[in-house]
């Protein structure tokens, strides 16, 4: 289970050794037991939400609060003493774009403001729908798209793979190595975020410097929108006009929900070789990286 109040799972614990301990005790003092607030105290204090009931939305304080904030550390500081401020006052789960379609509708006619949620891993304030809990402020719908998330296609020919939006990095690379192709793209927070959250804020990987950024990767799309549906086809390149993945990439929701992503895909590599150098001033580090940059190597990560 994905830990709700900080990082990684809650079944991983990784306790600090004796001898960091002592470095640190000797020179920050004794250190003492935190003092977190528990799941449940942080959800008592939540006040009910505010949007009539409908079938793809759940209205409960548990679900409420895992869709409340993201993972800055304001953030974490905010879960860690179980004060949340305010929480959407629903979570939807839409498992196709007619019920994002209708998700939006429904948010149109009750004047309710729309978060798309990927992974939950914004540091940005993203997902926060405001520190007031007065009941003057427009009500929230947090719509999660973790149930979209298989691929739909795979087009060999022109190496090109289509996946539901709310697929996570690792899934989605699972399901490309079984049929021998990567996308490439790892961020920090890959087990976690989103293709459709990496689209829509202009991600970067820590292996761009081979496989390219997300906008290189980006080939087209479906986007549900207040007014309707935009398809984007996956043409390689135009001379004129306007390219309207550009639009899409890092808008930060602002157009509408992503539901379908088609990405440019790479063959696994025969070969993956990790090596670490060291200099002896940052100088010296500085103008090699400069040197293999500028000499385009067929280098991942630099």
């Amino acid at each position: 289970m994905r830990r709700w109040n900080g990082w990684g799972d809650e079944s991983i614990t990784v306790q600090l050794e004796g001898e960091a301990r002592a470095f640190l005790g000797a020179r920050l003092g004794r250190g003492t037991a935190p003092q977190d607030a528990t799941f449940e105290q942080a959800c008592a204090g939540l006040p009910p939400g505010r949007l009539p009931p409908h079938p793809l939305i759940d209205a409960s304080s548990a679900t409420r609060a895992r869709h409340a904030l993201g993972q800055s550390l304001p953030d974490w500081l905010r879960l860690r003493h179980g004060r949340l401020g305010s929480v959407p006052d629903g979570v939807a789960f839409p498992e196709s774009g007619a019920q994002v379609r209708e998700l939006l509708g429904f948010a149109a006619r009750h004047d309710a403001v729309v978060i798309p949620y990927g992974g939950g891993t914004s540091v940005a304030g993203h997902l926060d729908v405001g520190h007031s809990s007065n009941g003057g402020l427009r009500p929230s719908l947090s719509i999660d798209m973790g149930r979209m998330r298989a691929m739909i296609s795979l087009d060999r020919e022109a190496q090109l793979a289509c996946f539901g939006a709310g697929v996570s990095g690792a899934d989605l690379e699972a399901q490309l190595r079984a049929h021998g192709y990567t996308l490439g793209h790892y961020p920090q927070s890959f087990e976690y975020s989103t293709l459709g959250g990496w689209i829509a804020t202009r991600s970067s990987g820590q292996q761009s410097l081979r496989y390219g950024r997300i906008e290189q990767m980006f080939a087209g799309g479906r986007i549900e929108t207040p007014s309707g549906t935009l398809d984007i086809p996956t043409f390689p390149a135009s001379s004129s006009g306007i390219d309207l993945r550009e639009m899409v990439l890092g808008s930060e929701g602002r157009m509408g929900v992503l539901t379908h992503a088609a990405v440019r895909i790479n063959r696994l590599p025969e070969h993956e070789a990790f090596h670490a150098l060291f200099f002896p001033d940052w100088e010296h580090a500085l103008q090699a990286a400069r040197t293999l940059a500028q000499a385009r190597l067929g280098l991942s990560m630099l």
